[in-house]
C-alpha cells in the first residue's frame, strides 16, 4: 500500500515548540529546518510526503519545488493551506494508497477525514519524527556494551571463580 502524508507547514511551526520558538526571530530558519525533518522522516519511513505552506496574502500562482526529495507546495494568491490539502487529498485518493494529513486545526482534520484520509495530529508526528531519529541512531551505532570486562559474559562460573581468586592473591 501506498502511503502519503501531507503536513500543513505553519501549522505544525507554530505547533511544535522549537520551531515556534524559531519562527519568532527567523520564520525562514523554521521552514527549512522542518523541510529537513520532513525530508529525513520521508527517507526513513518510505512515505511520500508534501508540505504545504500558505501564501494566502502573497500575490502569485503558487509554487512548487522538490528539496531533498520533499514536494513543497506554496499556495497561490487567495487559497488557504487547507484548500490546497483537501484539493490534493482528492487528486491522491485511489485505492491501495493510504492519505494522512498532519496538522493540529480540528476543522481541517474532520474536513480530510471526510474525504477519506488520516489525520495525523501535530504532537502525534513530531513523536513519530523523533522516533524515527532514535531508530536511524541505533542502527547506525548500536549500543556498545556498558561492561568494564568485555570478556565477563564469556567466560564460565568457575573461570571467573578462578580469576578473582588470583585477583584477590589467593
Amino acid at each position: 500500500m501506498e502511503e502519503f502524508l501531507i503536513v500543513d507547514g505553519y501549522n505544525i511551526i507554530g505547533a511544535w515548540p522549537e520551531l515556534s520558538k524559531l519562527k519568532d526571530t527567523d520564520l525562514e530558519g523554521a521552514r527549512d529546518k522542518l523541510i529537513h525533518m520532513l525530508a529525513e522522516y520521508q527517507s526513513y519511513s518510505g512515505m511520500k510526503v508534501y508540505l504545504v505552506f500558505d501564501a494566502y496574502m502573497v500575490p502569485g500562482l503558487g509554487k512548487k519545488y522538490v528539496q531533498s526529495k520533499l514536494i513543497v507546495l506554496y499556495t497561490k494568491e487567495k487559497e488557504t493551506a487547507d484548500e490546497r490539502i483537501e484539493r490534493l487529498v482528492t487528486n491522491l485518493m485511489g485505492r491501495r494508497k493510504q492519505i494522512y494529513v498532519a496538522t493540529s486545526d480540528m476543522i481541517e482534520q474532520h474536513v480530510i477525514f471526510g474525504k477519506g484520509a488520516l489525520r495525523l495530529p501535530a504532537g502525534e508526528l513530531l513523536v513519530k519524527i523523533k522516533q524515527n531519529r532514535k531508530e536511524v541512531r541505533e542502527r547506525i551505532h548500536p549500543e556498545t556494551s556498558t561492561k568494564r570486562n568485555p570478556f565477563e559474559g564469556k567466560l564460565s562460573s568457575e573461570l571467573k571463580a578462578q580469576f578473582e581468586r588470583w585477583r584477590r592473591g589467593e
